[in-house]
């Protein structure tokens, strides 16, 4: 027998008993799907992630409480220390801006989330607060209306800037300039509406949003925190001694207890974290493949003893161990191929249709590693019941019921 004739034996074999294979490919199919759709979701979220980073311009500093060096390093006191240790307050960022406000714009930065409600109309945004500058840290753009002031800041103004989606949910068909809004029941006037960023996963987050003066932030959450100070270099060929300075103003104060990121630094780590998260999305849905490669071992067993007499009447016929060893494992290996395959279409598709919800991503790699593990999982897994079949003595099998 040569190959040929072996595959054309294992497709028969395979189609007399198609529920049977169609159940065993099941496990593969998943296996393989989920591997591209986790692979696919956190790849578009880290071009989404890196996109916004970028958009926010080259010259931009960050400034967040906690080491995330030490962090990075695997610290578990550095990481509990960052979340449980100090924050930022006010004094603070005015601190950084008395000092470097000739070479750089400063804005403390707040992140929180709230329910908006409009009359029966509610939703879950982020709350986004800046400072009255954050028009120079930030290019924001406004498709409706304004952003807050300096004296709205100073003020403790309840005004708010709502994200496109929020618009559509609260005021659909209405112009929602000068209208009024709820949050933790206080009453906020609407004065402007961000322009569209698209329906990912990060921007489609600020669609979502509501901005407001951090002062009012902070009254509303009832708390003096700052989540991080942004500062925007007037000068890029100033960033160097930018950090440098911000590093020197909060040292007495934090320790080593804060760190201090370029764009190009933040891009780094961003990337690093979520090339993490991807790999760990992959591993874990690698295991729903390695539970379809025992599925095919055990079906492979089976097929084994139910062809246990067709067995032994080809090895005395003339069958060469090879032939049965190589007729079983081209079964296993056409089962977890074209499971393969159609788990490759199936991720995909899947992918195509959360992306109307989060940013996907199908590469190549990971069609390719999916694949590439399922046939790896064919032929492990099929080799042990193809060489029980392929030493079985011709007698006995003969005798076999």
């Amino acid at each position: 027998m040569n190959l040929i004739e072996s595959f054309k034996i294992s497709i028969k074999a395979l189609a007399a008993n198609k529920a049977r294979a169609a159940l065993t490919m099941l496990g593969v199919i998943i296996g393989v799907s989920s591997v591209i759709l986790l692979i696919s979701i956190g790849s578009g979220v880290t071009k989404e992630v890196t996109g916004q980073l970028e958009g926010l311009g080259s010259n931009l500093i960050y400034v967040m409480p906690g080491n995330y060096e030490e962090m990075m390093s695997g610290n578990a006191a550095a990481y509990s220390g960052a979340m449980l240790g100090r924050q930022f307050t006010v004094e603070d960022v005015n601190a950084v801006e008395t000092q470097i406000s000739d070479k750089a714009y400063v804005t403390p930065y707040i992140e929180n989330s709230a329910r908006v409600v409009r009359g029966t109309n509610n939703t879950v945004s982020t709350v986004l607060a800046c400072g009255g500058n954050v028009g120079d840290v930030m290019d924001l753009k406004f498709s409706e209306g304004r952003g807050y002031t300096r004296s709205e800041v100073m003020g403790s103004a309840r005004v708010v800037v709502i994200g496109t989606e929020v618009k559509k949910t609260l005021f659909s068909g209405i112009d929602p300039i000068g209208e009024e809004v709820k949050i933790n029941n206080q009453r906020f006037r609407v004065i402007g509406v961000d322009i569209e960023h698209g329906g990912g996963m990060m921007s489609g987050g600020q669609d979502n949003a509501v901005s407001m003066p951090y002062t009012t932030a902070q009254n509303l959450f009832n708390s003096s925190n700052i989540n991080a100070i942004m500062v925007k270099a007037k000068n890029p060929d100033d960033m160097s001694y930018i950090e440098m300075r911000v590093r020197q103003i909060l040292r007495p104060d934090y320790g080593t207890d804060f760190s201090v990121f370029s764009q190009d630094q933040l891009l780094g780590i961003m990337g690093t974290m979520m090339s993490v998260l991807t790999y760990m999305l992959a591993g874990i849905a690698s295991i729903s493949l390695l539970v379809g490669g025992i599925g095919i071992m055990n079906i492979m067993l089976v097929s084994v003893s139910e062809r246990t007499r067709e067995i032994g009447i080809r090895k005395a016929i003339g069958a060469r161990t090879w032939d049965i060893l190589a007729q079983f494992v081209i079964e296993s290996i056409l089962l977890s191929v074209l499971g393969g395959a159609v788990g490759i279409a199936l991720g995909a598709l899947g992918a195509l249709a959360i992306s109307r919800v989060l940013t996907t991503s199908v590469t190549a790699w990971s069609v390719t590693l999916a694949f590439g593990f399922s046939v790896a999982v064919g032929v492990f897994f099929g080799v042990y019941p193809a060489w029980k079949a392929s030493k079985l003595d011709p007698i006995e099998a003969l005798r076999y019921e």
